[in-house]
């Protein structure tokens, strides 16, 4: 299981896994883990989070939308942003 794997399912709302994720939205399983890292990094600073995840990946905010509502909102990112904070294996993907 990846460390998203454990922190999806940690969120109300969220998928199972990452590959059903990435199979909902129509991406490869490693480029969600990259939206999610950067959707979850993107929404501590200030601006607008899927924008601001949308420069760092390349994929369409329409894409990043889709993954914010299919983790549940708003309310779960700032969640999920919490719990990537208290992992050390996930500061790597979100420095990236």
């Amino acid at each position: 299981m990846s460390l998203f794997d454990g922190i999806l399912k940690n969120i109300a709302g969220a998928p199972d896994d990452v590959r059903n994720l990435a199979h909902a939205v129509g991406i490869e399983p490693a480029m969600a883990e990259k939206a999610i890292a950067a959707l979850g990094h993107s929404h501590q600073m200030q601006g607008d989070t899927v924008e601001l995840a949308s420069a760092r990946t390349g994929l369409d905010t329409s894409v990043l939308s889709q993954i914010v509502e299919h983790i549940g909102g708003e309310g779960s990112l700032m969640e999920f942003s919490n719990l990537l904070k208290e992992h050390p294996q996930a500061k790597g993907l979100l420095d990236m």
